[in-house]
């Protein structure tokens, strides 16, 4: 009897070790941020370096290291070129550039600063993030959108890469 249960043991323990391997989680966050007094909107998007450094080596054939502080202004002008591509908004139905502020390393995040400037009023606003999607099949770009005491928020993918929010007031 004990023979027979060994094998069978086995094979269980080599099953169960396959489903305890990590799986690595596509997404980044976005936290968009109505300004009534400055009329602006502050944007803050945390990506993992590792995953935009792939993207950013990959689509632009570039040799770099995030690690570099000599390179910032390298790695800027591709990132903003990039977030200028994948990532649009559509203030009260009117395209809204933004401006890149700069960026930050914190952990495994790279934190980005952008701000869009002249928001007289936050009345809607349509957001398309392909951020990463282009090299995730499974990326997902969660967006949070405050104005003053409320408080929305999107999951975008793939197949489903641009949402509109609605505000009162």
């Amino acid at each position: 009897m004990r023979k027979n249960i060994m094998p069978f043991i086995f094979v269980m323990l080599i099953t169960l070790s396959s489903f305890t391997t990590l799986h690595k989680f596509y997404v980044s966050v976005t936290q968009v941020e109505y300004n009534k007094e400055q009329q602006t909107l502050q944007i803050i998007s945390r990506i993992f370096i590792d995953d935009i450094e792939d993207l950013l080596k990959e689509r632009y054939s570039l040799s770099i290291d995030f690690d570099e502080k000599e390179k910032n202004s390298v790695i800027d002008k591709y990132l903003t070129t990039y977030l200028n591509q994948k990532l649009v908004f559509m203030v009260n139905g009117k395209k809204a550039n933004f401006v890149f502020i700069g960026k930050e390393y914190e952990e495994d995040l790279m934190i980005c600063y952008l701000e869009i400037e002249n928001v007289s009023s936050l009345k809607t606003i349509e957001i398309t993030n392909e951020v990463l999607m282009d090299l995730f099949e499974e990326q997902q770009n969660i967006i949070h959108v405050k104005k003053e005491n409320q408080r929305k928020s999107l999951i975008l993918e793939k197949e489903n890469n641009i949402g509109l929010l609605k505000f009162s007031k």
